[in-house]
């Protein structure tokens, strides 16, 4: 697992894609040698695995539709904490 994970969002594929590279360049700059990327060949949602630090990108569809927020939510419902 992580020590942090980082959601965010770009308001396109390019977007999602160039903040991902951008991302990509700056954590090999400050000394991560090999971050993990999956996704930028679509670009709908970039994952990028830093070792402590996970970071995802999205476009908002993709975004809403997944809701990745949902599994830290203090108010779900206990039925639904089992699952």
């Amino acid at each position: 697992m992580a020590d942090c994970m980082v959601i965010a969002s770009g308001r396109s594929q390019r977007h999602v894609g160039s903040v991902a590279d951008y991302l990509v360049e700056a954590l090999k700059k400050a000394g991560c040698k090999a971050p993990r990327v999956e996704g930028m060949t679509h670009a709908d949602w970039v994952l990028i695995d830093a070792g402590d630090i996970v970071v995802h990108v999205f476009r908002p569809e993709v975004r809403d539709f997944y809701n990745l927020e949902r599994l830290w939510s203090s108010d779900m419902p206990e039925d639904q904490l089992a699952n």
